[in-house]
């Protein structure tokens, strides 16, 4: 796990945070309340994290974020930054367990659920814990947001729910939805955000409970963690070591990509201004391309080759066998959200900062 002082004294990452701090969001919509952050060590919650601390320090906003993570020492080194500063708690708690106790007697006005495996490994080791995250987690927050009756709960989708492409779109809108093979392991990850988007529809409809949904492409970025397996992050891996870049297939699947900084962005958008019981894709088309360009891209970055090789059976067992995955985000782009990287620029803005980290 990245240490979060160190990120934070780098020059790039600082720009990424005051160029989402600088759009034109009501940050003043955030005075006084509470947040809560699930799955807050991860790559989207722990950028996310450092955004709404940043907002605080510049703009003088006062509001209290609670990180919540199932590991208590990646939480302290993540957020060592932040831990003599009276708006940012934190504390361990497995969400899939329980409803999150260390907050029961807080009124949380805010709830965002990032927490999920999302990497190839941990879909075929850890199959219960992935689907049942999405799952019993979302329902234990959901519970709990009802009895703090809390304004707005964000749940994180993925481009995954849509499935298999079959041939009759170029990219997945909003209401597409394609084939998915339940009966497998690997249908542990895009049924749970299945069903984890039914529960959260389910509570709007009948606890009347304020729900948004963001549906993410592939998301990449500096804020990633090393035991990540999923093809672009070990692609990125191999560059900062100037190893060559390992393809484990033909490369041609075609998909949407997404700097972290975009991602956070786009999140925040949805989070201020989105439709209560509403889903929205979250990607850009300049960031769309095929998993051999993107190793090619990386090779080239970093004079490095691409070499092909066979994938273990356990890594095989979690890969993803959509083909195309591109999403559609005209819906949002309709709230005023735009991309500020495209893949390029943002695959060598993650590099800068994580050779600066080596």
């Amino acid at each position: 796990m990245t240490n979060g002082r160190k990120l934070l004294d780098n020059v790039l990452y600082r720009e990424s945070l005051s160029r989402i701090a600088c759009l034109q969001l009501p940050w003043t919509l955030l005075q006084g309340k509470k947040i809560l952050v699930a799955g807050s060590t991860g790559l989207i919650g722990s950028f996310l994290i450092d955004v709404l601390m940043f907002v605080q320090k510049e703009f003088g906003i006062n509001f209290t974020v609670f990180a919540m993570g199932r590991n208590i020492d990646v939480l302290k080194q993540r957020f060592d930054i932040y831990m003599q500063d009276e708006h940012f708690k934190y504390f361990a708690q497995d969400i899939t367990k329980c409803c999150p106790a260390a907050v029961e007697n807080i009124a949380i006005d805010y709830i965002f659920q990032l927490a999920s495996n999302t990497h190839p490994v941990a879909y075929s080791t850890e199959p219960i814990n992935t689907i049942m995250t999405s799952i019993l987690g979302t329902n234990n927050l959901l519970d709990f947001a009802i009895r703090h009756q809390t304004q707005r709960f964000v749940f994180a989708s993925s481009v995954e729910i849509y499935g298999e492409n079959r041939g009759d779109t170029e990219k997945f809108s909003e209401e597409y939805s394609g084939y998915i093979n339940c009966n497998t392991l690997r249908a542990c990850y895009p049924e749970g955000k299945r069903a984890g988007e039914a529960l959260c529809q389910a509570y709007y409809s009948e606890k009347k409970i304020d729900i948004v949904i963001p549906r993410f492409c592939r998301i990449y970025g500096e804020t990633m963690q090393m035991s990540d397996t999923k093809a672009l992050s070990q692609f990125i891996k191999n560059a900062v070591s100037k190893e060559n870049i390992v393809l484990k297939s033909d490369g041609n699947q075609f998909y949407s990509y997404l700097h972290v900084s975009d991602a956070v962005s786009a999140l925040l958008y949805i989070f201020f201004f989105g439709k209560k019981g509403e889903a929205y894709n979250i990607s850009d088309e300049e960031s769309d391309i095929t998993l051999k360009d993107l190793a090619k891209m990386l090779a080239r970055l970093t004079e490095t080759e691409v070499i092909y090789d066979i994938p273990s059976l356990t890594e095989k067992k979690g890969y993803s066998t959509a083909t195309k995955a591109l999403l559609d985000s005209s819906k949002l782009k309709e709230l005023g959200w735009k991309a500020m990287y495209d893949i390029q620029t943002g695959i060598e803005q993650t590099l800068r900062i994580l050779e600066f980290l080596k």
